[in-house]
Formats: C-alpha cells, structure tokens, sequence
C-alpha cells in the first residue's frame, strides 16, 4: 500500500474554485491508478474523477464534467484536482485513492470542501 496525504481544501463561495493535492509514498507512483472521490454528510461516498496508471487518460463522474480537471506528476509522487465553478452540492470531505495493477486500494485522510451559496 501507499500513503496518501491531501491537502488543499477549504470554504469557497459558490462559483469559486480550489485546487487539491494528494502525495503519495513510494517509488512506482506511475503504475497506480489515481483517483478522487468525496463524500457529503449522510451519503455513501462516491466516485469523482479517476487518472488510469501510466496513460494518465482521465475518467469523470458526470456531475463534475468540464468544471473538475485532475492532473499527475509522476515525478512528485502527485496527483492534483482542479476544481472550478464550485456548487453547493460539492461540499464533502474528499479521499485520493491509489488503486495498484493487483487491485489494492489505498486512500488517504480526507481534506473537507465546502462550497457556500
């Protein structure tokens, strides 16, 4: 497994924007999928955005579609969320998650966004 540790978060107006970062322990950063999902006070978490191992080739929970941009740096052990025109419904705590070539799955801590109206 890796460690993860996001950071980034915060209390935004909606509209606004925040990036999140998440680094990651190790040496074979490149060969794990990244990926981001958050969840909100009283729901099950869910997928955001998912950056595939070595092709870098990004996948998108619908709801966060051309405001969401995640990014990698395979050299910094790190994978970056680049959030824009925030809404409401994306206040939740969200976990970067590393998925190994085996299928194991690391997450970190969380970081809390909170998006005002």
């Amino acid at each position: 497994q890796v460690q993860l540790v996001e950071s980034g978060g915060g209390l935004v107006q909606a509209g606004g924007s925040l990036r999140l970062s998440c680094a990651a322990s190790g040496r074979t950063f490149s060969s794990y999928t990244m990926g981001w999902f958050r969840q909100a006070p009283g729901k099950e978490r869910e997928f955001v955005v998912a950056s595939r191992r070595f092709s870098g080739d990004a996948y998108y929970a619908d709801s966060v579609k051309a405001r969401f941009t995640i990014s990698r740096d395979n050299a910094k052990n790190t994978v970056y969320l680049q959030m824009n025109n925030l809404k409401p419904e994306d206040t939740a705590v969200y976990h970067c998650n590393a998925r190994s070539s085996r299928g194991v799955r690391s997450w970190g801590q969380g970081t809390q966004v909170t998006v005002s109206s």
